[in-house]
Parts: C-alpha cells; sequence; structure tokens
C-alpha cells in the first residue's frame, strides 16, 4: 500500500543546508521527548501513542451506539467548539458527497454543527431546519460551561425534550465529556445519556483520533478503524528510534521553521481539491493555537486552489515576500470526468476534449507551483493516493506530530494556549457574569473613557 510522501526539495532551495544538517539531531531530540513527556505540557500527550489513545472496548461501543443511532436518525447535531468539532467537521467534510444535503443516504445521517459560533440566525435556522427531521444531537465540552456551546446545547436540549419526551430525547443524546467532573458530566449522568470520555491528556486541537472525533465520524458512516490505522502507520514510521530519514513529521518540522528563520513568517497550506476546505480549518487552529504564543509563531493560513488563484493568486506571486506554500496534492480523484469535444469550439477547448478534468486540475497545480517559485515562494508538497479514511488518518497523525516537535524547536509550550482566554475575560465582564463584577466595573470605565 503506497502512503503520505513529503517533498521538501523545493523548499531546501530558500534554507542553508548547513542549518538544515544541524537541527536534524535537536528534532530527533524532540520528538523523543514527546514519548517520554520531558518537556513542557507533557501532561497533554496522550495522543502521541495512537495505539493506546481509545481501548477497543470504548471503540466498539462508538460504533454500536453509532450504529443504533444511524438507523433512526436523519441528522446529527455536532454541539462544540475550536477541537471539539473541527476534526471531526474536517474529516466528514472530505469523506462525504460535496452535495451531501441533496442526496441523503439512509445509514450515513447529515451531520451539522452548533455551538461553533454564537450566530443568532444561525442557531434559530438550524432549530427550524432539524424540526421535523429525525435527528439527535452529540454534545462536546469537557466542562459544560464553555459559552458557545453551552447556549448552544440549552436550546437544543430543550427542542429535543418538546419533540421526542424526556425519556426518548435522553437516548437521542450522546456527551463526550470528562470522565468524572463537570457540569456536563453530571447532567449526563442525571440524565442517562451515553458518554464517551475526553482523557485528560488529550488537548482538544490533539483530539480528532479520540471520541471526540470518532463518534460524529461513526455516525456519518465512516470508518473509524481505518482512520486509526493510517494514523498509527505514520506512528510506527516517526517512533523515538526512527532515524531522521524515516520520520517525514521530523522533515516537515525542520523545514518549516528553517523558512521561518529566513523570513517566511506565513505558512499558506495550499489544497486543489474542495473536500479539503476544513482540513485546512482544522490544521489552522491546530497550529495558530499551538505556536502562536510568547511572542512567536509561524501566522497559519490557507487557500482553495485553483478558486483563490482568482483572487489571493496576485497578492501570493508579487506581494511582500513573508510566506511559503505546503500543497496537499491528492493522487487520484474518485471519479472520473472526461471533457468533451463540441463541434463549435467557441470556448477553444477542443485541445482539451477527451483529457480528464483531474488531468487539467494537476496542470494547474504543476503551473502554479513553477509560477509561486519563480515569485519567490518556497514550496513544500504533501501527496496522498487518495482521499480516504486511511489517508486521512496518516495526514492527521502526520500533522500532529509534526506539530508538537516544531512548537518545540520554535521555543513555546506546544500545548497550551493561555491567551484564548483573554476575550473570554472580557466577554464573561460585558455579560455581567457572577464573579466577574470588578472586571466589569473597569471594563465599563475604559468603554466610558
Amino acid at each position: 500500500m503506497k502512503d503520505l510522501t513529503l517533498d521538501i526539495s523545493k523548499a531546501l532551495e530558500f534554507v542553508s543546508k548547513d542549518d538544515y544538517k544541524s537541527l536534524q539531531d535537536k528534532a530527533l531530540e524532540f520528538n523523543v521527548a514527546l514519548y517520554d513527556k520531558t518537556l513542557p505540557g507533557n501532561d497533554f500527550l496522550g495522543w502521541v501513542d495512537v495505539k493506546n489513545i481509545i481501548s477497543e472496548e470504548e471503540l466498539s461501543a462508538i460504533e454500536k451506539k453509532a450504529a443504533e443511532l444511524r438507523e433512526k436518525i436523519d441528522v446529527l447535531v455536532v454541539i462544540g467548539i475550536g477541537g471539539s468539532y473541527l476534526g471531526a467537521k474536517a474529516v466528514i467534510e472530505a469523506l462525504s458527497n460535496s452535495f451531501a444535503q441533496m442526496c441523503p443516504k439512509k445509514g450515513m445521517p447529515l451531520v451539522l454543527f452548533a455551538g461553533q459560533n454564537i450566530g443568532e440566525d444561525y442557531i434559530a435556522e438550524l432549530m427550524d431546519v432539524i424540526a421535523d427531521k429525525s435527528y439527535a444531537l452529540c454534545v462536546v465540552s469537557k466542562s459544560g460551561t464553555t459559552t458557545e456551546p453551552a447556549i448552544a446545547f440549552r436550546l437544543l436540549k430543550e427542542q429535543i425534550e418538546k419533540k421526542y419526551g424526556k425519556a426518548e430525547a435522553a437516548t437521542r443524546i450522546v456527551a463526550i465529556t470528562d470522565k468524572s467532573r463537570g457540569a456536563l458530566k453530571t447532567l449526563a449522568t442525571a440524565e442517562g445519556y451515553t458518554t464517551f470520555v475526553i482523557g485528560d491528556s488529550v488537548g482538544g486541537r490533539f483530539s480528532v483520533l479520540t471520541p471526540v472525533g470518532l463518534f460524529p465520524i461513526a455516525c456519518a458512516g465512516f470508518d473509524v478503524r481505518a482512520l486509526l490505522k493510517g494514523a498509527y502507520s505514520v506512528e510506527e514510521k516517526t517512533q523515538k528510534g526512527k532515524s531522521f530519514d524515516e520520520n517525514i513529521s521530523a522533515h516537515y518540522a525542520v523545514v518549516r521553521n528553517l523558512l521561518h528563520k529566513a523570513g517566511k513568517s506565513t505558512e499558506i497550506l495550499v489544497n486543489f481539491h474542495p473536500k479539503l476546505h476544513y482540513f485546512m480549518e482544522w490544521w489552522k487552529q491546530l497550529y495558530g493555537e499551538s505556536e502562536g504564543k510568547d511572542g512567536k509563531g509561524i501566522f497559519p493560513a490557507s487557500v482553495d486552489f485553483t478558486s483563490d488563484l482568482h483572487s489571493m493568486g496576485q497578492y501570493i506571486q508579487e506581494g511582500v515576500r513573508l510566506m511559503y506554500e505546503t500543497v496537499i496534492s491528492i493522487a487520484e480523484p474518485d471519479r472520473k470526468v472526461e471533457i468533451p469535444s463540441d463541434a463549435q469550439n467557441l470556448d477553444q477547448l477542443n485541445f482539451l476534449a477527451g483529457k480528464r478534468v483531474d488531468f487539467v486540475n494537476k496542470q494547474a497545480e504543476l503551473g502554479t507551483q513553477l509560477a509561486h517559485l519563480d515569485g519567490g515562494v518556497p514550496q513544500i508538497r504533501i501527496e496522498i493516493p487518495q482521499l480516504n479514511e486511511y489517508y486521512l488518518g496518516q495526514m492527521i497523525y502526520f500533522f500532529e506530530k509534526a506539530c508538537g516537535i516544531s512548537g518545540y524547536i520554535l521555543g513555546v509550550n506546544p500545548f497550551n494556549q493561555p491567551g484564548v482566554e483573554a476575550y473570554k475575560k472580557n466577554m464573561f465582564a460585558l455579560l455581567n457574569k457572577p464573579g466577574y463584577e470588578e472586571a466589569s466595573k473597569a471594563i465599563q470605565a475604559r468603554l466610558a473613557k
């Protein structure tokens, strides 16, 4: 079986070969630290060992509950924010029909999301659209008190209980939360919800291969065992004791830091397959929240090509030389569409007659790479043979492992996120939340000025 491949040759042209060699041992040292838990953030490394990230008992329970729900629901609403929804959405969007809402399939419920924003119109429209559907809720929160998902769950819990009655509603609500404490755990125990555990040793942005991501993905009808198998195949090649040449995650971590040192402060993740849009969003949280602290970090951005070549392409080609690109390429699409011949040829496309659409896409990819290299944009290229569960699992673990190594090279703790609390403190003060009285007075005085 072919595997994910990494090509850094078009990036090494922009960095010092001596620096590249000198950083290799450091990268392997940090890779070992992820297993030995010897550096900051060591309490949040439960994702590193894929074989022990979830037990067979819990995985079987996830598959059983997902199968039960798939038999009776049209829609699953996943309630969560940040890592509590992005990983699941990334995988489900990548594997689903692009127009799944228009062609529902029995046994493959449509997965919708709530609690990832505080948009009043969004939640009202969601409640309207599911009102006459058969649906279930999956609420993901370690504490149960995070503002955005807590508001959404309060509203949707009330709605589902009115629709089905409390007893039936309880069979349609799944809580993914802390093992023993927190508001959501307390409620789930009292109401009899099926629960799965968010382990203390896994932070949200690294949680897609835990029940946080696996349960919604299984509910959508996809093979979570293949996802885990793909992840483990990359872990096998990047375990401590493996050489630098074998460790593709270490290669990526080293090159991106050397490009940063060379003045490339922004990494643009690029796809040429529209189903990967939300994978880009997951990646942005993973790297933004892991590295953006202490006045440091490579800024993570993303583009969907070729669409964004008609919007962001000009800046990438000729704007400030502050970026490099990491391109995700899929070798073979699932479907085959050939361009037909046309007698009039008014669009002058007969030179492409008989060619597959993907052939044109691949030439656009190559042409863009050449153009951007000429424009001074270094390129890293990642290729997977197909877009399926196994290769998505490979990409997820590849990026997670590289993120841990890269953050340590950068000199930060990749597993905390202290800056996320800043907006919350201000919001709670503005909302006059109990316990924030003094902060509320201070912020009102500041606004009055």
